[in-house]
Parts: C-alpha cells; structure tokens; sequence
C-alpha cells in the first residue's frame, strides 16, 4: 500500500491518510484481517506526525474499518459487502446529483427525499 500526502492540499492530513487507507481497502490493496503499520512507522514513513496518524486510525476505527488491538495494534476488520455496497451507491448519486443540480433542485430537497425513502425503507429492516 502507498500513501501519498499532499502538504499543499487544503484536506486535512489525517483525513489525507483515512481516505487512501479506505480505497487501499476498497481496491483490496489492504486485506481483512492485514495489520497496519504501526502508528510510529505509518507516521516516518509517510512523514508526518503520530497524533495525526492516531487520529486518522482513531477514525477509521469508529467508522468500522479497522480494530485496535494491543498486540496486533490496527488490523483491517471491515464487512467488504457494505463497503462494496456504499461504494456503488457513491457511484450512483454521483449521476443521480448532477442531474439534480442541472434541474435546479436545492441540497436541503436532496437531504428530504433521501431520508423520507431511507425511513421508507428502514421499517423492513427492523421487521416492521
């Protein structure tokens, strides 16, 4: 896996290094179960700080991406069928907004429709 961080880029550098750990999972350039490197060599060797690194794992671990172990430190534990899933539903919006914006229709009528079909929805899932 490279990474590469831009240091002129207005994006933050640790959400630099989240982003291109995401893809890196996405192209399978990282594996479930692949550690990581650890904080301190992920930090040398893309040559930025350790709290940056930390706050970039710190994040992805909250958003199901990785696992921090002690022993094993960060470990790639992510359930590729949803990744895969969000992903082509990034690829899909991604039309979906242009015509929109073509069409004049507003970002708050997006965010509107979007939650009154996911709350359509989301009753089949819960059983309802």
């Amino acid at each position: 896996m490279y990474i590469s961080i831009d240091f002129n880029s207005d994006e933050a550098l640790y959400l630099q290094l989240r982003n291109q750990i995401i893809l890196a999972i996405v192209k399978a350039e990282l594996q479930e179960g692949e550690n990581l490197p650890s904080v301190r060599d992920m930090a040398e060797t893309v040559g930025i700080n350790m709290h940056t690194v930390n706050k970039a794992y710190a994040m992805l671990r909250q958003e199901g991406y990785l696992r921090l172990d002690r022993r094993h430190g960060a470990v790639v534990a992510v359930d590729m069928d949803q990744v895969k899933a969000t992903m082509e539903l990034a690829e899909t919006l991604d039309l979906i907004l242009a015509q929109a914006i073509c069409k004049n229709v507003s970002r708050s009528d997006v965010h509107d429709l979007v939650d009154q079909i996911y709350n359509q929805y989301e009753g089949f899932r819960n059983g309802e």
